[in-house]
């Protein structure tokens, strides 16, 4: 993996809207409390623009992105936010100025795209918060926050999670790749897919229904994607649905029955995902993981 640059006061940052559209009251207050901080900060060109449910046309959003990708000068790349759209614009991105001077890309959800892109590209990324969650009620820094500006800026951390009953004891390292479930799911098959082998798998997932959640991690299954594992990661899956018959297992008992044959650790309930928090993880780096009785214990190496 390639070793980003640290960012610091004076750094830039770019923020981009690949994907759904969104409000300036959403980001505004994010980049005002950026350049609070030191950095400077810039908008792509259409990130409030508006083209049905997407920030803009497809060639509007590429064409914000790739002026990130390219960039020199700038050290971070935040989306604003997920929704739906990043594949639209995939193929339109070229990365070769990006490999000259590769800098950090945050977000999460529909984000899980790029995260997989620049995981086969051998770029570190960070699945982690969004400007519009930056804050809490009260417009203080959330520790969604805190946390990605730690990884941000080159600084250690460690996660304590708490215990649950699905937990499978063990220790694990290696390098953490995912995000949403059914982005990943939907990249099987495609060259942006990713290798889960000897890997520390993090998913999570918001809006599905259980039977859909239990399709897609038979297809992990069957495509030998959860066979190789280091560890597994459970995050949040957040609003989960139900048909009018019920489909019988709660979405923690359809993850487990679909690992039972592996020997692997797991661990389940990261505060991360689409819920009320939503730590930072540094994707392509090393990770440590102890899953035990009392709880499992995370640490970036």
């Amino acid at each position: 993996m390639i070793t980003l640059k640290s960012i610091k006061p004076g750094s830039t940052i770019r923020i981009v809207s690949p994907a759904g559209k969104i409000e300036e009251k959403h980001v505004m207050p994010a980049v005002k409390w950026l350049e609070e901080q030191g950095y400077t900060v810039k908008l792509g060109e259409h990130v409030f623009a508006q083209h049905y449910q997407f920030a803009g046309t497809d060639e509007q959003r590429a064409a914000d992105v790739q002026e990130a990708l390219d960039d020199a000068d700038c050290d971070a790349i935040i989306c604003s936010r997920g929704g739906y759209g990043t594949v639209r614009i995939i193929e339109q991105l070229d990365f070769t100025q990006f490999l000259e001077k590769p800098k950090w890309l945050v977000g999460f959800s529909d984000i899980t795209i790029l995260h997989s892109r620049l995981h086969n590209l051998d770029v570190p990324t960070i699945h982690g918060v969004m400007p519009r969650f930056f804050f809490d009620e009260e417009g203080a820094p959330r520790e969604d926050l805190t946390s990605m500006m730690k990884l941000i800026k080159g600084e250690g951390i460690s996660y304590d999670v708490a215990a649950t009953e699905f937990d499978r004891p063990g220790t694990a390292a290696g390098q953490l790749v995912g995000g949403n479930l059914s982005i990943v799911n939907s990249l099987h098959g495609t060259k942006y897919d990713i290798d889960t082998a000897g890997k520390i798998l993090f998913l999570e997932d918001i809006d599905e229904f259980l039977y859909h959640t239990d399709r897609m991690m038979h297809q992990l299954k069957l495509s030998g994607k959860l066979d190789h594992l280091a560890g597994l990661i459970l995050g949040d899956f957040t609003d989960m649905k139900d048909n009018e018959s019920p489909f019988g297992q709660t979405v923690h008992e359809i993850i487990k029955k679909a690992v039972k044959d592996k020997d692997y650790p797991v661990c389940f309930g990261f505060p991360g995902g689409h819920d009320k928090k939503n730590l930072a993880l540094a994707f392509g780096m090393d990770w440590e993981m102890e899953v035990a009785e009392e709880g499992t214990k995370l640490r970036l190496v």
